[in-house]
């Protein structure tokens, strides 16, 4: 047995002390792997924080790690020293009431996964999730999730060979065979798109194809418009983005409906980093003139090339940095695309698509990642791909019975 004295112990996330060394635990994973992007600090220690993240309010979450040290064995080629003793891993075990009233389940979750390339490490880990949510009557358990589909989720499970865009997931190969060796089946696959927009000189060469779906829906839909937000009215924006939100994508696997308070909070996180040319809205004339949201899109630059640089920190001079890298982002993110239910089917999908296309031309970025899609979603996979996307990365979410 490569690792001995292995000792499971709670973390108490309202101790900053323990949050932290929750947080700062994958600095330990992921030393030297040129593709890691270390998360702001900062930001973590706020996400984690129960007194600042209001998706507390409707969960039960209990946080592990565990410790222990490496035994050499006879043929063996051993860790890296710094991962010979101490921590070895984290997890979390995660109730998502709001989650369960909304799918009308009792599943638990288990996220924020990080272990050492040890099967039984890594099994104790997953045991002490499974067990904490069957203990409180959960029948299932599904991850990664961070805390749900609106967070960090899923495994990577194709793709390692490039960093991450902002707000996706990344881990080690070896974290598949941990899960699965656990018993963890496949419940639901996510697909990121990639579309590198070197292979169009200008927004003219898009396929003629979708230019005149575009045309015929400007001609048959006039009462629609598309406009950018207006960041100066960022409150009523974030207003008209809430009636869409839960609407538009309330059909898809495992979408867990936001309150009001998580998608104030959410714009509070990443106002500072939202461009407005790049985040769009349809809206439907009313006949009293007023215009009402029906889609919305957001497409964020990919700060991720950006965080890489910065080991997690702003200060003492990651703020110089910052300024610097920043001015060379050449990559965005398509992170919300989504149309309410009554008006599917008519194209406003494709006029939301074509103007972000636009945007990211004028503006003059390289590529573009599209998603995460589920991978049964069809009309959205297929129309990416006549746009020219391919899926470059795949992710997983896993399922295990209790």
């Amino acid at each position: 047995m490569p690792y001995t004295n292995l000792r499971i112990r709670e973390i108490d996330v309202s101790n900053v002390r323990q949050r932290m060394e929750f947080i700062k635990f994958p600095w330990r994973i992921y030393k030297g792997d040129p593709n890691w992007v270390p998360p702001l600090i900062s930001e973590r220690k706020a996400f984690l924080d129960p007194q600042k993240n209001p998706s507390f309010k409707h969960m039960d979450v209990a946080f592990f790690m565990i410790d222990g040290t490496y035994e050499p064995a006879p043929g063996e080629t051993p860790p890296p020293p710094h991962l010979r003793h101490g921590a070895l891993g984290r997890i979390a075990a995660i109730i998502n009431h709001q989650h369960n009233r909304f799918h009308n389940e009792q599943v638990g979750f288990f996220g924020f996964f990080e272990s050492v390339n040890d099967r039984e490490v890594a099994h104790l880990l997953l045991n002490t999730a499974s067990r904490w949510v069957a203990e409180r009557g959960m029948t299932a358990i599904r991850g990664p999730m961070n805390f749900s589909t609106n967070d960090e989720c899923a495994l990577l499970i194709e793709g390692f060979d490039s960093p991450p865009v902002i707000l996706m997931p990344y881990n080690p190969p070896y974290y598949i065979d941990l899960v699965e060796s656990f018993g963890f089946k496949k419940a639901m696959d996510l697909w990121a798109h990639m579309i590198d927009q070197s292979q169009y000189k200008s927004i003219d060469d898009i396929p003629e194809k979708l230019v005149r779906v575009v045309r015929i829906v400007q001609k048959r839909h006039p009462e629609v418009r598309i406009r950018h937000m207006v960041k100066a009215n960022l409150d009523d924006e974030v207003e008209r983005f809430k009636q869409v939100y839960n609407r538009a994508w309330e059909k898809n696997w495992g979408f867990v409906p936001l309150t009001d308070e998580e998608i104030e909070h959410m714009a509070d996180d990443i106002k500072d980093i939202v461009d407005e040319e790049l985040a769009f809205f349809a809206e439907v004339q009313q006949p009293d003139g007023t215009w009402k949201p029906v889609g919305a899109s957001l497409t964020l630059p990919d700060y991720n090339q950006v965080l890489i640089h910065l080991n997690g920190r702003l200060f003492p001079i990651g703020w110089l940095k910052f300024l610097w890298y920043r001015r060379k982002i050449d990559t965005a993110r398509i992170f919300a695309l989504g149309v309410i239910h009554e008006w599917h089917n008519k194209g406003i999908d494709a006029l939301l698509y074509y103007e972000t296309a636009k945007a990211l031309f004028r503006k003059g970025y390289k590529r573009a990642e599209m998603g995460w899609t589920l991978e049964t979603n069809d009309a959205v996979n297929n129309t990416i791909a006549h746009f020219g996307g391919r899926v470059y990365k795949k992710y997983r979410i896993y399922e295990k019975a209790l």
